[in-house]
């Protein structure tokens, strides 16, 4: 399989990413940003969801495509974040056209950070549109940071500290497909108490540390790891390629995402998890035949995994007293 140039979601033509990290909040907010309308749907398996605009990604509802995603911190405050957004996409005069009205579409989702130790002491309003619209300005094509930023500023995990991660592919007929994912798990994403990641038989190039597999995976490693009374969980992202998928197929690859990341996390889609993932089609590229479905279903399952395994490798642990260690703090 072809080597991708950036193994990011900016390796679908069309589509640019931005971030809006604060550090002392320990949150933030991460944008997808598409050149144009993109077909569009996504799937919430995880117990504790909170979003909006999710409902019109389901293959019945009338609206096909959307002008952006948004992943951020701050639980359901973070949700204000799509405002941000809006807002920059409205003055750029983007949106679904009702009558002379033009309203941008952002589904976005939101993830529980907000007991990490940061200041969430914001006064009245809080701050997620206009960091909403901070990452909508610096949404950009080419190479993005990975780790400790945007939507992943505040993320945890189970054992080692959360954060954003990406990775992309190549299908078989040409087509490209990527995924970018904040990865804040009420489970692990390590094997035990190893450096290992469940991750590993999809690692490609030694994108997080080349460790592999483990000589043996005990009873005790297989048991359950969680953040017990630390609730501040879910795990959400999106899935997008460049073939021209219909709502409802991307329906379905948004569910085959969902298998990679129950192959990167364990456990994952708990009660406490609102485990959401976007699908997206820039339709830049034609279908070669039936079988490309499957395929890209296929390699969405790769590329969740991976970039699920890239946030906790590339992550850094936040700037305060008491915050939860970095993978890299422990095995870099």
């Amino acid at each position: 399989m072809p080597n991708a140039r950036l193994n990011l979601l900016t390796d679908i033509d069309g589509v640019s990413v931005g971030h809006a990290t604060d550090l002392a909040l320990g949150s933030g907010v991460t944008v997808i940003l598409f050149d144009e309308p993109a077909t569009a749907s996504g799937t919430v398996l995880g117990g504790a969801p909170g979003g909006r605009d999710v409902s019109l990604l389901d293959p019945s509802m009338t609206v096909q495509e959307v002008d952006a995603f948004v992943l951020s911190g701050g639980s359901a405050f973070g949700l204000d974040a799509a405002g941000g957004v809006q807002s920059g996409l409205r003055a750029a005069g983007r949106g679904f056209a009702v009558g002379s009205v033009r309203v941008p579409i952002v589904p976005q989702a939101i993830l529980m950070d907000l007991l990490n130790g940061g200041n969430k002491d914001w006064g009245l309003h809080a701050p997620y549109r206009d960091l909403g619209y901070e990452a909508y300005r610096k949404a950009e094509k080419g190479a993005f940071a990975l780790g400790t930023v945007g939507a992943g500023t505040g993320a945890t995990t189970a054992t080692f500290k959360g954060g954003l991660g990406s990775a992309s592919a190549v299908s078989s007929s040409g087509h490209k497909i990527a995924a970018l994912v904040a990865v804040n798990a009420m489970g692990s994403v390590t094997i035990g108490d190893g450096p290992h990641f469940w991750a590993a038989p999809f690692e490609e190039q030694s994108e997080f540390g080349g460790l592999g597999q483990p000589p043996h995976v005990t009873a005790t490693d297989r048991s359950m790891r969680i953040k017990g009374l630390r609730l501040t969980a879910t795990t959400i992202g999106a899935v997008v390629t460049d073939c021209i998928l219909s709502k409802a197929e991307l329906h379905r690859l948004s569910i085959a995402a969902h298998d990679g990341l129950a192959r990167a996390l364990l456990p994952g889609h708990l009660p406490l998890d609102g485990d959401t993932i976007f699908s997206a089609s820039t339709g830049k590229r034609e279908r070669t035949g039936a079988a490309d479905l499957l395929e890209l279903c296929h390699l969405a399952t790769l590329v969740t995994a991976r970039a699920i395994a890239r946030g906790v490798y590339e992550a850094a642990a936040l700037p305060y007293p008491d915050a939860q260690p970095a993978w890299r703090d422990r095995f870099a």
